[in-house]
């Protein structure tokens, strides 16, 4: 993955990664880090009947929970070192049910700024080697220092 942003801390990569495994949330649902290149995340999440809603596709609270966590790391990974990242607004907007055998959540930053980010969220049921778009999501995201 080229990206056509550069990295403020050459061990985002690290960063992003360490910071995942902190979130209990991805653990409880499953998911995991796929992809991390600056301004651009994915996380993989397999079906799992647990996760979903009455008419058995995935809940649109876990599709904006991985959309988040995805927009949230890409911003994360273009911030300096020692940043904490915070979603501070998102809408989200659901295309289709969410039927798949996996998804995957693709974070993208679309404006970095110093200490706000700006996230687009597309989130893909992946089912027979095909994949379909189910849920956007726009992001906007605060690089949290200890300056405040």
């Amino acid at each position: 993955m080229t990206s056509q942003f550069e990295p403020t801390d050459p061990n985002y990569r690290s960063r992003v990664t360490q910071s995942f495994a902190e979130q209990a949330i991805m653990q409880t649902i499953g998911a995991s880090l796929l992809e991390v290149a600056p301004g651009h995340v994915e996380i993989g999440l397999p079906f799992a009947l647990r996760l979903t809603q009455q008419d058995e596709f995935l809940h649109s609270g876990v599709s904006s929970t991985i959309m988040d966590s995805a927009c949230g790391y890409a911003a994360f990974s273009l911030m300096p070192a020692g940043a904490r990242v915070l979603t501070i607004e998102f809408k989200i907007n659901l295309l289709a049910p969410a039927a798949g055998d996996r998804f995957r959540a693709i974070g993208k930053v679309r404006k970095p700024g110093r200490s706000v980010f700006v996230a687009e969220g597309e989130l893909f049921a992946e089912r027979d080697g095909g994949s379909k778009l189910v849920a956007t999501m726009v992001a906007t995201l605060m690089a949290v220092t200890a300056n405040g």
